[in-house]
């Protein structure tokens, strides 16, 4: 059976995140059906983030394995058009090697978070980032960041409902900076643990608040207590960036 790696783009707001599951539509599910319609098969698409409910993704990865070979492009425009009228797009496609597993063969995955900082309130960016009113140090909260790349036990940015095996995570990088009232932060590593972004740029806000120091994202980090996370920041600021794989991984 022929292999596809897809690359996804979506907005998270309507969905309960990738995951297929039974409280509500996900974007698992709605590419299901598109693949069903388009090839009659029934396969689920394997991701390789599980991003949560209202997080969005610009570059998404699945696979797919289909009973007959097409061309990509036909894969592409068909699974676009069954998509309709969800916002969910493939914007790319290439089949691959059996041994490619969008998630498993993951080597790096790229997260964005946005931050609105400014009084007035959203409007085009309205789902899309974090509002945030009051003013933001955005080098204090880069400072901070510095704390938390490299190989630590992350138990205090981990949700309680996280079902890694590992709380032990490393962060390549992590970087923030300011375009006019747009705050941004970006940060790569192999893999992330549920809720790991969303509590970091939420306690990275404390220092750029001026309510947390950096020796405080320090004790947070070595707590290893969830109770000495700050609060985890909203979905709609997040996205899914890119995924990347070893070549050698990629091709067929």
């Amino acid at each position: 059976m022929p292999r596809y790696k897809l690359t996804i783009e979506y907005d998270g707001t309507p969905y309960w995140g990738w995951q297929a599951q039974k409280d509500g539509p996900s974007v698992q599910e709605r590419l299901q059906r598109a693949i069903k319609t388009f090839t009659g098969e029934d396969y689920v698409p394997r991701g390789a983030g599980r991003t949560d409910r209202g997080v969005h993704a610009t570059g998404q990865v699945a696979h797919i394995d289909l009973a007959t070979a097409r061309d990509p492009r036909v894969i592409r425009n068909a699974l676009n058009a069954h998509l309709v009228p969800d916002p969910i797009a493939i914007i790319g496609v290439e089949e691959v090697g059996d041994d490619f597993d969008a998630r498993f063969s993951g080597v790096q995955r790229h997260y964005l978070y946005r931050i609105v900082n400014r009084r007035e309130f959203l409007v085009l960016d309205r789902m899309r980032a974090w509002h945030v009113s009051l003013p933001l140090d955005v080098d204090a909260m880069h400072a901070a960041g510095q704390i938390l790349v490299g190989r630590h036990d992350f138990t205090t940015f981990r949700s309680i409902r996280c079902q890694a095996k590992s709380p032990v995570k490393r962060i390549t990088e992590l970087k923030l900076w300011r375009e006019g009232d747009h705050i941004q932060m970006t940060v790569r590593a192999p893999s992330f643990m549920h809720n790991q972004v969303r509590s970091i740029i939420g306690s990275l806000k404390l220092v750029g608040q001026g309510k947390w120091t950096v020796d405080d994202v320090r004790s947070a980090l070595e707590a290893c207590d969830r109770k000495s996370c700050g609060p985890v920041a909203p979905p709609e600021g997040l996205y899914l960036t890119r995924v990347d794989y070893d070549p050698s991984c990629v091709e067929k």
